[in-house]
C-alpha cells in the first residue's frame, strides 16, 4: 500500500501555472497528486517520474465524463478537481498534445469564472467594509482605543477581522489575476506551465502559519479571560491588593459599611473587587467600596454622610502604554466634564499624575512604570490623602 503524504499548497488556487509546475516537481520527487483540498494537497509516494500536469477550468465544479474521455484519448488522465479547476496528468515521454493549442480559445474557458470571481470579490469587499465599520465603533466610539486594547475586549474580533480582511484581499486578487490571465490568453500569450513556485510557497506557508496561530489565539483568549475573572465581596478587613481603601482615606473609626443595596451571586456589588486578565494587562483590579458615618450629615442636608470610592488598577505588559491608558481613562470617565478640569501635576513618586477636584468629588489618574491606577472618590477627605495612598500602592 502506497504511503500518503499531505503538503500545504504552494500558493492561491487561481495561480494555475504555479500549481502545474509544483505538481510536476513533486512527481519528479516521487510524490504523485491524488487529491486537492482547500489548503493541502494529498500525494501518494511512489517512483519518481517525469510528468506533465495541466489544469482545465470550467464554469461548473464537475467536469463531464465526455470531456474526461476526450482528454484521455489524447493522453491526459483525470486526477482530481478543486473548485472550478480540474487536474490532468500525462507522462512526459508520451508527448501528449496540449489540452489547448490556441490561447485565445482557452480564454473563453475563463469567462464564467471571471464573472463569478468578480461577483464574489464585490460581495466580500462590501462585507469587509461593514466589518471594519463595526470594529471601528468598538475601538474608537468612546475615544479610548488604548483602554479597549488593554482590557482585551476586542482582541478576538480584531484578529478575526484581519483574517476576513486577508480573505477579502485574496478574493479581490483572484478576480484581478484571472482577468489578467484571460487578457493575456486573448493576446496569444500561453500559460507558463513551468512558473516558479518556491517563493510563493514560502510566503503562503508563512501566512498560513501566522493566521492559524492568530485565529487559534483569538479563540483561546476569551476562555482564559473567563476562567481567570472573578468577583468577590470586598472584606472590611484589609487585603493585600493594589487598591485604595475607603477606611485609609476617611480615617474615621465611626464609619461603618452600609447595608448591601444589590447582591448577586453572593456578592455585595457596592463593596466588591473584580480581578481580570488580558494579554496586555495580566493584572487588573476594579473595586467599589461604600461607607456611612452615623450621625454625620452631608453639607447640603441630603442625608447621612456616605462616602464611597472606586478604584481601577492595571499592571501592563508594555510600560509605554501607561500614559495613553491614563488619557483614555479620562476620556472614558469624564462624561460631560471639560478636559481642562483635569490638571496634570508633578509628584516625585509618580511618572504621571492628573487630578480633578470639585467639592466632594475627587478623581486621581496616576502611573508609575508599568502600573496605572484610577481612583474616583466621593467624600470630604483631602485629595492629598488619596494621592499618598495611591503612591504607596504603586510602589
Amino acid at each position: 500500500m502506497n504511503k500518503t503524504v499531505h503538503k500545504l499548497r504552494p500558493s492561491d488556487y487561481w495561480r494555475i501555472g504555479k500549481h502545474e509546475s509544483w505538481f510536476t516537481d513533486m512527481a519528479a520527487n516521487g510524490l504523485h497528486l491524488k487529491k486537492m483540498g482547500i489548503h493541502f494537497a494529498k500525494f501518494t509516494k511512489g517512483t519518481p517520474e517525469k510528468m506533465r500536469y495541466r489544469i482545465e477550468v470550467s464554469p461548473k465544479k464537475r467536469i463531464t465524463p465526455e470531456q474526461t474521455q476526450m482528454y484521455a484519448e489524447s493522453g491526459w488522465d483525470y486526477i482530481t478537481s478543486y473548485s472550478f479547476f480540474h487536474v490532468f496528468s500525462s507522462p512526459e515521454e508520451l508527448d501528449a498534445p496540449e489540452l489547448h493549442t490556441d490561447p485565445a480559445e482557452q480564454s473563453y474557458t475563463l469567462k464564467e469564472l471571471d464573472k463569478k470571481l468578480a461577483s464574489n470579490a464585490f460581495i466580500v469587499v462590501i462585507a469587509m467594509i461593514l466589518i471594519i465599520g463595526m470594529l471601528s465603533a468598538i475601538w474608537f466610539l468612546d475615544g479610548a482605543p488604548t483602554f479597549v486594547m488593554v482590557k482585551g475586549v476586542a482582541i478576538q474580533q480584531t484578529i478575526l477581522a484581519l483574517f476576513l480582511g486577508y480573505s477579502a484581499f485574496t478574493s479581490l486578487q483572484a478576480s484581478i489575476s484571472i482577468r489578467a490571465l484571460r487578457r493575456n490568453l486573448i493576446e496569444g500569450k500561453p500559460i507558463d506551465h513551468h512558473a516558479p513556485w518556491k517563493r510563493h510557497y514560502r510566503l503562503h506557508s508563512t501566512i498560513a502559519f501566522l493566521f492559524t496561530a492568530g485565529v487559534g489565539l483569538s479563540a483561546i483568549i476569551p476562555f482564559v479571560q473567563l476562567v481567570k475573572m472573578e468577583t468577590k465581596t470586598l472584606p472590611a478587613a484589609s487585603l493585600d491588593l493594589p487598591i485604595v481603601r475607603l477606611t485609609y482615606i476617611e480615617k474615621n473609626p465611626a464609619m461603618v459599611r452600609v447595608e448591601p443595596s444589590y447582591v448577586s451571586d453572593n456578592v455585595d456589588w457596592g463593596n466588591r473587587y473584580t480581578y481580570e486578565w488580558s494579554p496586555l494587562a495580566p493584572v487588573q483590579y476594579e473595586t467599589d467600596e461604600e461607607g456611612v458615618v452615623p450621625g454625620k450629615m452631608w453639607k447640603d442636608g441630603s442625608g447621612e454622610y456616605s462616602p464611597s470610592i472606586h478604584t481601577q488598577f492595571y499592571q501592563l505588559s508594555i510600560p509605554s502604554l501607561a500614559d495613553n491608558l491614563i488619557y483614555d481613562l479620562i476620556e472614558r470617565y469624564r462624561y460631560e466634564d471639560s478636559k481642562e478640569d483635569f490638571v496634570e501635576t508633578e509628584h516625585p513618586g509618580l511618572d504621571l499624575l492628573i487630578v480633578r477636584e470639585e467639592e466632594e468629588r475627587k478623581e486621581v489618574f496616576a502611573s508609575k512604570g508599568k502600573k496605572v491606577m484610577y481612583v474616583r472618590y466621593f467624600g470630604y477627605a483631602d485629595i492629598n490623602s488619596i494621592i499618598e495612598n495611591l503612591v504607596e500602592k504603586l510602589d
